[in-house]
């Protein structure tokens, strides 16, 4: 049996990708959840099932939170949690894209102390433990040093580059979107170096970020909220206010946020 947290993880990630690609071929059924909540597959059921047998059973005293099982809120009353999206990017995975991802963290007192961001069909593992570093199979990866607006690339969806979420009503001029359909895909790349930031200025799921906000600073990142406020985690509400992780040029970007957004931008953050 694995020994730390971060080896559980990783063998978890590892046994799910087997899962997941075996769906990838069966062609699997696809449900709406209904509220704006989007698709759901059989995929992502047996994903969550198996996860939630290997996790539990080797750490039954960790609380759980995950986008496919129904919140206990006996979680807050835990130390440590694991919180894992059993497979994000469920639209990318329903249209045949290699870019969706297996994400799972533990946190201890509302930080995450270890991460493992899996991509199965492109044998993409990126892990980090509090305190060690960030790998990408194995081996250590870095954010980029950019620290100017000019030129850097940003992983985001299209709805937060709307010009009212800006104070020039526009956003800077000079930096390039990109899009990854994955938030915790969007965040490893930028812990990877390839990508300068990434931010969504929606309300964030913790199952979508926390492995990713552990793998960006522990690649010598910054992750915050919208606001510049450091995110933590197991909330009541599993929320939160947005996020903007990456390079040094995160606090150029936030500071040419408007000052105040009555809207957040709407699904596929």
């Amino acid at each position: 049996m694995p020994v730390t947290d971060l080896d559980l993880l990783i063998a978890t990630a590892k046994a799910s990708g087997d899962i997941a690609r075996r769906f990838v071929v069966d062609r699997p059924k696809v449900w709406d959840k209904g509220g704006g909540a989007g698709p759901v597959t059989e995929a992502d059921l047996a994903v969550n099932e198996l996860m939630a047998h290997e996790l539990q059973r080797a750490r039954p005293d960790y609380g759980w939170l995950s986008e496919e099982t129904e919140d206990d809120m006996g979680r807050l009353a835990t130390r440590r949690q694991f919180v894992v999206d059993p497979i994000d990017g469920t639209r990318a995975f329903i249209e045949g894209s290699q870019d969706w991802a297996h994400a799972l963290a533990v946190l201890e007192d509302g930080e995450v102390m270890a991460a493992v961001v899996y991509l199965p069909m492109r044998d993409y593992l990126y892990a980090a433990q509090k305190g060690d570093g960030a790998t990408l199979n194995g081996n250590p990866i870095e954010v980029s040093q950019k620290n100017d607006l000019d030129g850097a690339t940003v992983l985001s969806n299209k709805a937060s580059f709307a010009d009212k979420f800006w104070a020039d009503q526009t956003p800077p001029a000079g930096i390039e979107r990109k899009f990854r359909s994955s938030l915790a895909y969007r965040m490893a790349l930028t812990a990877q170096g390839r990508f300068d930031v990434m931010m969504t200025l929606r309300p964030s799921w913790e199952w979508d970020i926390a492995a990713g906000a552990l793998i960006v600073t522990e690649a010598g990142g910054e992750v915050t909220d919208q606001t510049g406020a450091p995110l933590r985690f197991n909330n009541p509400h599993p929320q939160v206010n947005g996020v903007v992780a990456g390079s040094p040029v995160t606090r150029l970007l936030r500071a040419a946020f408007a000052a105040s957004t009555v809207e957040t931008p709407s699904p596929n953050a």
